[in-house]
């Protein structure tokens, strides 16, 4: 059983994890560089793979968080939701944060040998289009993620919320070296598609992904799209075909769609 701890003092070292939590360059450095990431509301109460370092809660919130609190050997810190604010920035109003251990990535070349369809990204560092893509890989039959080197973080806090927890299901690893890691996806096995709004590119439809025995999709960053060189490394540039003057979708958006091409009829294992 957890140790409920009240802390009245803001400048408590035991709060340490989650002070400045709106200050995104900051986090998005200091968490993986001290192996953790911050969880909040429901995904405190989230059953998963990652062992808790601490939780951070209003007392109002310790009836609703008993099954939790009386389950976690981690210390459990009760403070005032003025405390709260001042520790991390904003005013906490989803019940309970939490500070969580990460594990250690494994690498590309141990999720391509089970995988068959894997999403490559590019350059997104945007953390609402991580989440929004890692949900759509969820939900859509994806195997894995590969990010590139400079991709924002999947367990940032942001990226945790709008995956709706989706981060802790699909495994993702980190391409280390950029374009050339691709070459590894293709010796794999897998075909490298690279989505694109290019007219040159062959719609879906026409690439019909969903007959491929390994398909691994490739996405840029919003507005600038996949790097001249990523092109360059694909196999293939495929498209969405757009109507009324739309040039492109939301990046989003676009992986949804393109999932859903990639995954539909897949052959069965």
């Amino acid at each position: 059983m957890a140790d409920l701890i009240t802390v009245e003092d803001p400048d408590d070292p035991r709060l340490a994890d989650y002070t400045g939590l709106t200050d995104v360059e900051l986090r998005r450095k200091r968490e993986p560089a001290e192996g953790l990431f911050i969880a909040e509301g429901e995904k405190v109460k989230q059953k998963t793979a990652y062992e808790m370092r601490s939780m951070l809660l209003s007392a109002k919130w310790i009836d609703v968080m008993r099954d939790v609190i009386d389950e976690l050997p981690a210390p459990v810190y009760a403070v005032s939701p003025e405390l709260a604010e001042r520790v991390t920035g904003y005013h906490v109003h989803r019940g309970a944060l939490a500070s969580m251990q990460r594990k250690p990535l494994p690498t590309a070349g141990e999720l391509l040998r089970s995988a068959r369809r894997v999403v490559i990204m590019e350059s997104v560092n945007d953390h609402t289009n991580i989440g929004a893509i890692f949900r759509s890989a969820a939900a859509l039959g994806m195997d894995a993620v590969l990010l590139s080197p400079d991709c924002a973080d999947p367990l940032y806090r942001r990226s945790v919320k709008v995956s709706m927890g989706a981060v802790f299901s699909v495994p993702y690893a980190r391409l280390e070296t950029w374009p050339r890691d691709l070459d590894s996806v293709r010796e794999a096995g897998f075909t490298l598609l690279a989505l694109t709004p290019d007219e040159k590119a062959r719609t879906l439809d026409e690439a019909a992904p969903h007959q491929m025995d390994r398909v691994a999709l490739m996405l840029g960053a919003e507005g600038d799209g996949l790097s001249t060189q990523a092109l360059v490394a694909a196999d293939e540039w495929v498209r969405i075909p757009m109507s009324h003057g739309v040039d492109s979708l939301n990046v989003g958006a676009a992986a949804a769609v393109a999932f859903y091409a990639v995954a539909t009829g897949r052959p069965e294992s």
